[in-house]
């Protein structure tokens, strides 16, 4: 196959692709040798009739359309990565001229393929943003420290009452009137109060309950209650506290520093939890500063979006939300139903996120284009090692699902000139609005009449002695 570039017009590409006799010939060939077992010719057995004879009987075409299709499935990629071409739809393809296509001649095809448009990208460098800078909290640690106490925190045994947080055990029989109802019994049952486990007003009521003790917990089931025999009626729960356990926090020390880290000192803990969290900040307003610089530089570099890419992009997103969906063990058809909405719905509402995607990707790679951005080997293979370590894969294995490295190839560039944005950028905060002062309030006199305040009152007298003193010139005069 010869692949040959004839132009562009737009963002339609056009080329051919030449194919030899021989390669016609060869295709032919194999697409006779896939097909003979499904064709029937009388004198023959199935799948033993030659080439020939089935050409004579059915006509000598019969197996041209395979065979131009095998051919252009296993060329036209090659085509595209031959002449550097990186289409965004499917080709149009046509056969060259009126001359029929024949047995023991080549053929030749013109493919019009539409590609991404050119972005000739403006004012890259030192684009202005703004973007709001994150500071740690001022809680953090101790935020942090609370969490990791509650998370080593136990459960004792306490002869006190029962309150908010603390674990019941109970045994509890439920009964609608004197009867006592299906589904309404446990026994040892833990209960956090507070965790809203049970209907409405069941918890509150054993605030106070000690071990032991034996309680009625009157309730009434919601009127939507998922059971029928039970929703909007009146129940007694005759309970019976077993245990009431309360949390015991340990004491945030050294020890506790030990315990929970690999760190000797509570201080050296304190000093790491504060390290980590300023990481975390830094990598938001990173990542707020990369947001924020690639969206002025969107702004600054409108672009013409062909739908195809936007269809794309949403087909994409879909699959990607859907695969999420899964991962939760929920179907995305009962997830549409369940928001009351369709599919195509959904689709329709990731178009604007599309769009703007699509504009972002075309102006990043414009600027890799622009700066001459390259990825090496080295860089390609790192990828493909922490992919490998992120999904407990072996590295071969990667490559051989990927298939290509060309995606990964794109993706470190596009990450490249994402950073050279952002380290070339100018970065602001937005400007806080300066608050007005407030006036001050009018005193009363004695007289009840408003006085205006301090500052106010003294503007008269100023004035008063200008003017006192521009008479006074006038009458010297």
């Amino acid at each position: 196959m010869t692949a040959s570039y004839v132009g562009k017009e737009n963002n339609t590409v056009k080329f051919t692709m030449e194919f030899t006799a021989e390669e016609f010939e060869a295709a032919i060939q194999q697409t006779y040798l896939k097909q003979r077992g499904r064709i029937q010719v009388p004198g023959f057995r199935k799948g033993k009739a030659p080439r020939k004879i089935i050409e004579t009987r059915y006509g000598s075409g019969i197996f041209f359309d395979d065979a131009i299709d095998q051919l252009l499935q296993e060329n036209y990629p090659k085509a595209l990565d031959e002449l550097k071409i990186d289409p965004i739809a499917r080709p149009k393809i046509d056969f060259d001229g009126d001359e029929k296509i024949e047995q023991g001649k080549g053929f030749k095809v013109v493919v019009e393929a539409e590609v991404a448009p050119e972005v000739d990208v403006k004012d890259y460098k030192g684009v202005k943003a703004e973007r709001e800078l994150k500071k740690v909290a001022d809680n953090a640690v101790e935020d942090r420290l609370a969490t990791l106490q509650k998370r080593n925190s136990r459960m004792i045994e306490s002869e006190e009452p029962a309150n908010w947080d603390d674990t019941v055990v109970l045994d509890y029989k439920g009964f609608i009137g004197d009867e006592q109802f299906e589904g309404g019994t446990a026994e040892d049952h833990s209960l956090v109060l507070g965790s809203n486990a049970f209907i409405p007003g069941f918890e509150a009521q054993l605030i106070g309950a000690k071990k032991g003790e034996e309680k009625d917990v009157v309730v009434t089931f919601p009127e939507e209650y998922h059971a029928e025999n039970l929703a909007g009626k009146e129940a007694v729960f005759k309970c019976t506290i077993k245990d009431v356990k309360k949390e015991e926090l340990p004491v945030i020390d050294d020890d506790f520093a030990k315990e929970v880290s690999e760190f000797d000192t509570l201080e050296e803990l304190k000093a790491d939890i504060l390290k980590k969290a300023q990481e975390q900040v830094d990598k938001e307003n990173e990542s707020a500063g990369k947001e924020a610089a690639l969206a002025k530089l969107c702004e600054l570099n409108p672009v013409d979006i062909p739908e195809a890419m936007v269809n794309d992009e949403v087909e994409a997103m879909f699959d990607q939300f859907s695969q999420q969906m899964m991962s939760q063990g929920i179907n995305v058809d009962m997830y549409c139903k369940y928001m009351n909405t369709t599919p195509e719905e959904m689709k329709k509402s990731f178009e604007e996120d599309a769009k703007k995607r699509v504009h972002t990707r075309l102006v990043v790679e414009a600027v890799a284009a622009k700066e001459n951005m390259t990825v090496t080997a080295e860089e390609i293979e790192k990828e493909i090692e922490d992919l490998a370590a992120q999904y407990g894969m072996e590295k071969d294995r990667v490559k051989e699902l990927l298939g290509s490295t060309n995606g990964i190839e794109k993706d470190l560039l596009r990450s490249k000139a994402v950073d050279f944005i952002y380290e070339n950028a100018k970065l602001t905060e937005p400007k806080k609005e300066k608050k007005a002062p407030a006036k001050k309030a009018a005193k009363k006199t004695e007289e009840g009449k408003e006085e205006a305040p301090a500052e106010e009152a003294e503007k008269p007298k100023k004035t008063a002695k200008k003017t006192t003193k521009k008479a006074t010139e006038n009458t010297e005069e």
